[in-house]
């Protein structure tokens, strides 16, 4: 039986809980830390490392969790988590612009916020460039769940390593093909459609839907860049496979 163990640490001011098998933590999440710190004093320069998932697998978790444990170990160069939702277009854009979809038909951004198309990759790619360069202060934005728009220019990337966090980091088209070459290192986590179904209707439902709502919903919001996600994206240096359990599996080649 999984030995679960729990964290509760602060992430800018928000309270973050974190529960993880025992053995994920020792035999995957140390040992990942641990290459990365390898990896970033052997380039002697910063690390730039990407972390893709699907909606529902945690990984906004696991990046501040990777975050927080990086600074409890001596041995470990912290790391800095960023997310890419920062990199929406912003609201008033979406509004009045429409995006082309896989079918070759457009549909107002509004109705697919959240896809690879309602992002701005060229704002994306022009931060990769600046974080690159150690000796340049860049500022990272965030998004404001609170405003439901892009807030510019918020965090200072300060970290020797960086592990940013996102949907469509690996994904496998021409607007993103390029993204890959700033990513030193790159994790992929893959997961079954069924069980993040089942997570992101439980959100929909905590937020205030009926299950009708929260169903219909994911048929046209959430299941699609969950299938999308998993069908388009390239895998990672390693890729995880998180199962109906929450327990994390390395993937072997």
């Amino acid at each position: 039986m999984a030995e679960w163990m729990e964290y509760q640490f602060d992430v800018n001011g928000f309270d973050i809980t974190a529960r993880y098998t025992k053995e994920n933590i020792e035999d995957i999440f140390l040992p990942l830390l641990a290459k990365l710190t390898a990896m970033q004093k052997e380039k002697n320069d910063r690390l730039i490392v990407f972390l893709a998932a699907p909606p529902a697998t945690g990984k906004s978790t696991l990046v501040n969790f990777l975050s927080w444990m990086s600074t409890q170990r001596e041995e470990l160069t912290p790391v800095q988590a960023l997310g890419l939702d920062g990199f929406h277009y912003h609201q008033d854009y979406i509004l009045t612009h429409e995006a082309l979809q896989p079918d070759g038909t457009y549909l107002p951004m509004k109705k697919v916020k959240g896809s690879p198309e309602t992002y701005d990759v060229t704002h994306f790619v022009d931060k990769l460039k600046e974080i690159q360069q150690k000796d340049h202060t860049t500022l990272w934005p965030i998004y404001s769940r609170k405003l439901h728009d892009v807030v510019e220019d918020q965090l200072p990337v300060t970290g020797e390593i960086v592990l940013i966090e996102g949907n469509w980091l690996l994904f496998d088209d021409d607007r993103w093909a390029n993204v890959r070459d700033y990513a030193d290192y790159s994790v992929f986590i893959s997961a079954e459609e069924a069980s993040l179904k089942g997570r992101l209707i439980d959100r929909k439902m905590k937020g205030g839907l009926s299950r009708e709502e929260a169903e219909a919903f994911y048929q046209t919001g959430d299941g699609v860049n969950v299938r999308r996600t998993l069908a388009g994206s390239l895998g990672g240096d390693l890729t995880l496979v998180l199962d109906t359990d929450g327990i994390f599996h390395e993937k072997r080649a």
